[in-house]
């Protein structure tokens, strides 16, 4: 019986675990011997994250919350590893899975293999050559010490190749994001501001922003969003608020009569506003995916991206963090100039499958 522990440690985490969770079920149900422990670290607390987040996404609540948030960086690291690894001693693996790039990838890697258990990381090679981001070490110093890659895009395999990491620990599967945006596309949900506000496909524009560069100094919040206001064609701009751009928000006291900000939304009443829109202005990374997946126009925030394949085959274009870039990306948009793009190779909803797959083959653990 190969002992699987996934980790998951914030929301998006959740989206990409859970389409592994269904195809471990899958294999479990053809007779396969694979068992699997679902260790949520408590990195973020999210009140929005109850029973009926997990039954949207349709998996079971975590065997366990390490309930490890809180406190600085160096502090949650620390309470992590502690935490997972009298976990790992009171339930031992044979594998340790993470995911993405959060500071639970990181910390529960580093504390699985001083316990001698093998690390696989789901998004690994991912580089946004940008050491200022939390999210880059993590990525770095978990490819450090994983001995099996799940990559999303030839980029990351090269960037694993430069690394030292050899090629047969590199296995080219996909997007798990994406099996689960495209598993839960029919069940899309209209969110409740849609007929509050009298929204039509189209006819609006969805911005998501949380990135230390655009949200914690007051002037370039207040200039993004006054560009994104003068440029937007009079469309209303919906704008679900992240609990550290709220607090700088409420300071600025920025208002107008197009701008509704919004408390953060379900993944799928999210999603069903994001397909339906004209465009999306955001500085999150997942966002970018799942716009080139729907065919959206996207707008990203950021001086760089590590997923560059959104913008070379996608629908999304980097605009860089000043203010003045806003207006001539508006303007391709608004005459009809914008990329129509495509859907990168393997992201085709077969992902977790495909990583399910290869840990049923291998034969050291």
């Amino acid at each position: 019986m190969k002992k699987v522990t996934l980790i998951a440690g914030a929301r998006p985490n959740f989206m990409k675990i859970a389409p592994i969770i269904h195809a471990i079920k899958s294999a479990q149900a053809s007779g396969k011997d694979i068992s699997y422990r679902l260790v949520h670290t408590g990195q973020h607390y999210d009140n929005k994250m109850s029973g009926n987040f997990f039954e949207q996404l349709e998996i079971p609540e975590p065997d366990v919350n390490l309930e490890a948030g809180g406190g600085t960086q160096a502090e949650q690291t620390a309470n992590i590893m502690v935490r997972f690894e009298r976990e790992l001693m009171k339930n031992p693996a044979d594998l340790v899975l993470v995911v993405g790039d959060v500071t639970s990838t990181m910390a529960c890697a580093i504390t699985a293999q001083k316990l001698h258990i093998k690390v696989a990381h789901v998004e690994g090679g991912i580089r946004s050559n940008d050491w200022t981001m939390p999210e880059e070490i993590n990525r770095l110093v978990t490819d450090a010490i994983t001995n099996y890659f799940f990559t999303t895009s030839e980029m990351a395999n090269t960037n694993l190749r430069k690394g030292g990491v050899p090629d047969e620990a590199i296995f080219f599967v996909g997007n798990t994001m994406i099996d689960t945006l495209l598993k839960q596309r029919p069940n899309f949900r209209k969110p409740k501001i849609w007929d509050t506000l009298g929204l039509r496909e189209q006819e609006y524009m969805v911005m998501t922003l949380h990135r230390p560069a655009n949200v914690d100094e007051e002037s370039q919040l207040k200039s993004l969003l006054d560009e994104v206001i003068a440029n937007s064609s009079k469309l209303p701009l919906i704008f679900p608020v992240h609990p550290r751009t709220a607090k700088m928000l409420k300071k600025l006291n920025i208002g107008h009569e197009r701008l509704h900000m919004v408390d953060p939304l379900g993944y799928l009443e999210f999603n069903y506003l994001v397909e339906n829109s004209k465009a999306v202005l955001t500085d999150s990374g997942g966002i970018t995916e799942e716009t080139t997946v729907m065919g959206v126009p996207c707008m990203t925030l950021r001086d760089n991206t590590e997923r560059p394949e959104t913008i070379t085959e996608g629908t999304n274009e980097l605009l860089g963090t000043d203010p003045k870039a806003i207006a001539p990306a508006m303007e391709k948009l608004f005459s009809g100039n914008w990329k129509k793009g495509s859907i990168p190779y393997l992201w085709d909803g077969n992902t977790a499958t495909r990583i399910v797959d290869k840990l049923l083959g291998f034969n050291d653990l």
